[in-house]
Order: C-alpha cells, then structure tokens, then sequence
C-alpha cells in the first residue's frame, strides 16, 4: 500500500494532503483549526470526486455556511452570551470554541510502513489563553487513512495532578448534496432522545423518538433549526448518507458518540456532527455541570474518535 504526504500552501492556508494512491482516497488537511477541508475519492478515469460541502474551496462563499468540517473544542456549539463560569474562573468563547481558530504548528505524519497513515495534529497548555479554558490539557487530534477508511480520533491529557478537567468536543462535518432537497440519510433503529434548543441554547425539554430504522425521522425544512440526538438505546450506531445526483455516499460510525447534531442552513449539505457533550442551557449552568460534559481524571487520558467511510 503506497501513501504520499505533501505539505503545500495555497490562499495564504498551509495544507496537509495524505493520499492512499491504491484506494484513491484523500484528505486534505488545514494547519488553521486542524480543519479537514477535503474528502475525496479518485474514480476510474482518474477524478477526484469531494464528499465535503465546499470540497476544497478555500474561498468565502457570498453567503451561506461557509466551512467543511469545523473541529469543536473545548466546549460546543454556544456558551450563552458567549462566557461561562469553570470552578469560578471566566471562561469566554464563540461559537464552537477556540480549536477552530489555533494555528497548529506542531504537525506528525507517520506513513505507518505502508500499513496505515496518520496526520497529528498537537495543542499542548501553554497555547491555549487561561480565558479560553483555564486548566491544563493537552489535545493530539489524528486523521488516519486505513483499509480504505477515515479514522478521526479525540486524544485529550490531563496533566493537572489533583484535578479532573471537565470539557467538550466534536466534528462539524458538512456533507455535499447536489441540493437540499435531495439529500438523503439513514439511522439505525432503536431509541433516541432529542434535546430541544430554540435559539440555540437547551431549555432541558426533550423528547424519546423510537426509531425502526431507516431514512430520518424528521422534516428537511426544520434542519436549519437543527436536531440535537442522544443515542439512548441504538445497538447499531452506523448512519447512511447518500446524495444520489452526485453518486456520493459516506457511512459513518459513530459506535462512540454519545450525541449527534444535524443541522444545514437549506444549502446543498448535510452537517452530521458527532458530539460529546451538549450546547449551554438558557439558564446557564457552570461549566462543570454541563449537560454532557466529558470528565478527565487528574494525570488520565480521554480516547474517543469515530470513522467515515465515502463511496462513489
């Protein structure tokens, strides 16, 4: 198996590409929030088809969501008003937290002895402002290429000797579609929780949707509004999402996540975002008492990831 890392600059973004020449998969990786700005397939004639929304488009789009797949830390989505309280300490942030905006310069390529291949991508404490998370935890986010697959892994490090760090993360990834209308996507059976969030913060309503399987239980028009889903009794966690005009499809495997976001604004994508951990309530909590806040034991280590698989 023969895989090729090169590093590249284009519209003023340092990229990583890592290619799997035999399978004709491709990633390609920006240093600017770690964001994967491109999914792509190679088909018979030797075309890269994307499976992102905007695959590869650095540009600012007019109007419209503008990222990929947008990397969430250390909290999610919002914090009401944009701060919270963390052990009495001001934490403050926008949307989706900081991860998003790090420039990460301690960059890893191991090619794995033709195995596997891996991009790494390291924030250590002292890069990350007291304001933006007061406490000292490190983050090692992977992108592996194996068996043909997409392997997106969460390593968190607590290095606080008394103290367990409390904190959220997760993938935005926007699905392409050759429009809104025509997307589709399937969940496993078995039984969800929606936690409802008007405007963007959970009221603590929710809802139990007891699933057959199969395409989504939901109205598109109501996606801008997003759903939020608790996996509460799904044995098989493995979702299906096809866009039939482009001849794209991609599974993913979310046998980890607790959470799950959909969420597009009627553009032509689909944004299907694991998540550990849930947006602010509107009568703000502490951060520690988040609903769905992760916990990481003083000195311990937080693995988590999921894997999404495109097909043409």
């Amino acid at each position: 198996m023969k895989f090729i890392h090169r590093e590249i600059e284009r519209a003023g973004c340092l990229l990583d590409v890592l290619t799997d020449e035999e399978r004709g998969l491709r990633i390609i990786v920006s240093r600017l929030g770690a964001e994967l700005v491109s999914l792509a397939r190679r088909d018979g004639e030797g075309n890269w088809t994307g499976f992102l929304h905007r695959d590869n488009d650095l540009s600012k789009p007019e109007r419209g969501w503008a990222n990929h797949a947008t990397v969430m830390g250390y909290f999610l989505h919002r914090l009401k008003d944009e701060h919270s309280l963390y052990r009495g300490h001001e934490i403050r942030g926008g949307t989706h937290s900081f991860l998003r905006h790090k420039l990460f310069a301690d960059v890893s390529v191991d090619l794995g002895a033709g195995k596997n291949a891996i991009l790494t991508y390291r924030i250590l404490p002292n890069e990350i402002e007291s304001q933006e998370y007061p406490l000292k935890v490190s983050l090692a986010l992977s992108y592996t290429l194996r068996d043909g697959q997409l392997e997106i892994g969460f390593h968190f490090h607590n290095h606080e000797p008394e103290l367990t760090a409390h904190l959220e993360f997760g993938l935005h990834p926007g699905f392409a579609a050759t429009s809104f209308d025509t997307f589709q996507l399937e969940m496993p059976a078995g039984r969800y929780r929606r936690w409802f969030s008007p405007g963007n913060y959970l009221t603590g309503e929710t809802a139990e949707i007891n699933h057959s399987g199969g395409k989504m239980p939901f109205d598109r028009a109501q996606l801008p509004g997003s759903f939020i889903l608790e996996f509460v009794d799904v044995p098989n966690r493995t979702l299906f999402y096809r866009d039939p005009g482009g001849g794209r499809g991609v599974m993913l495997d979310f046998a980890e996540v607790p959470y799950f976001t959909l969420w597009s604004d009627g553009g032509p994508f689909l944004c299907i975002e694991p998540c550990w951990g849930l947006t602010d309530r509107h009568e703000q909590r502490a951060f520690e008492e988040k609903d769905g806040i992760q916990k990481v034991a003083p000195g311990g280590d937080l693995r988590a990831g999921f894997t999404m698989t495109a097909g043409l």
